[in-house]
């Protein structure tokens, strides 16, 4: 780390930071100019508080050179991390990307959400998602159909094989998901409620993890390591827009730049959740090509067989026919299904080479 001292501090203030710092097992480099004083202190900066040695008298800034997250950042794992389910399916690296589609919560109509499964695997996809605890704003909205969403969604992977990707709410409520879902969801509200991401650390299902409504990318790679040092290292990120100043158009910003920005610093797999990083339907399909081709290993997109009716989130819904369009677009970019009977490349290998 780089320490600045206040220009024309006292050399006692001086030597009391470099003591400090030796003392905790830091080499320290000192630079001391006409003006200013930089200290380059080299060790382990877990073994200080940065906030701490702020405080100390003379000193103006302290400065981070390696990032806070060690298990989440390329520093300590420069192999990009797959995650790989009983199935087979496989999320990062260099994996062909994933499509998890589903209407945003389950609800009573199981043979709406059959019909959306049944499509989804017709259309290459992999995942199957579905709310069965909803956290809404307003407490008078439908909140989900808990236990019972959660038996409606494993039963369609019984007559599909897609993989259940749905959220949990509250720690209490881990094991129970965990017997039902093949991946935990983490909701943007809940990603720095660290007792539930503590929980679901300990639990042996891989994570998919939301970013917060107004979270940094740092903030968000942290919530990752909190999962991570608690023991499950199968986390997967998902960015699903950020809330700006600017709600005309959009409900949130989709930062599509987060998704290389995490691939250079972080080796965990990244999808990307246009519905919610949009809230209009219209934008899907375009941000879901833009993710693709910006890296993200699979696209999240809500699907309902009636989205004017849909319990939740209809508005940011596909219906059927147009996840149709949607899901050919996408496949015949990342080369997953031919439709047109014939071999060639994906237009992301094409691209590549250009």
């Amino acid at each position: 780390m780089i320490i600045i001292m206040e220009p024309g501090t006292a050399q006692e203030n001086i030597d009391r930071v470099v003591k400090s710092l030796e003392n905790k097992g830091f080499k320290i480099v000192l630079n001391q100019g006409e003006v200013m004083t930089v200290i380059a202190a080299i060790g382990d900066k877990r073994l200080v508080d940065p906030h701490a040695l702020g405080c100390l008298e003379g000193v103006r800034k302290v400065k981070l050179i390696q990032e806070p997250y060690k298990l989440a950042s390329r520093e300590s794992h420069t192999h990009d991390t797959v995650v790989e389910f009983d199935n087979g399916v496989k999320i990062g690296g260099y994996e062909k990307p994933v499509l998890m589609v589903g209407p945003c919560s389950v609800e009573k109509d199981f043979d709406g959400l059959l019909q959306v499964a049944t499509v989804a695997k017709e259309y290459g996809c992999q995942f199957l998602r579905g709310g069965a605890f909803k956290p809404r704003t307003s407490p008078y909205d439908f909140q989900g159909l808990e236990e019972k969403a959660l038996i409606y969604l494993a039963r369609a992977r019984e007559k599909t094989g897609l993989l259940v990707v749905t959220e949990v709410m509250d720690s209490s409520d881990v094991d129970m998901i965990a017997n039902y879902a093949d991946l935990i969801q983490i909701g943007a509200r809940n990603m720095q409620n660290f007792k539930l991401l503590k929980a679901v650390g300990k639990c042996n299902k891989p994570v998919l993890l939301k970013r917060g409504l107004a979270s940094t990318i740092r903030e968000f790679l942290l919530a990752a390591e909190h999962i991570m040092c608690n023991g499950n290292e199968r986390v997967i990120l998902c960015e699903r827009g950020i809330r700006t100043f600017d709600d005309s158009f959009t409900r949130n910003t989709l930062d599509i730049s987060a998704v290389p920005v995490i691939r250079k610093y972080s080796h965990l797999p990244i999808i990307v959740d246009p519905s919610h990083g949009t809230g209009r339907r219209y934008l899907i399909e375009p941000m879901s090509k833009a993710a693709l081709i910006a890296g993200a290993h699979g696209v999240m997109m809500e699907v309902h067989h009636d989205p004017e009716n849909a319990s939740s989130d209809g508005a940011q819904s596909l219906s059927i026919e147009q996840f149709k369009s949607v899901a050919k677009h996408l496949n015949k970019l990342i080369g997953r299904i031919d439709y047109d009977n014939k071999i060639v490349k994906s237009e992301m290998e094409l691209n590549n080479k250009v």
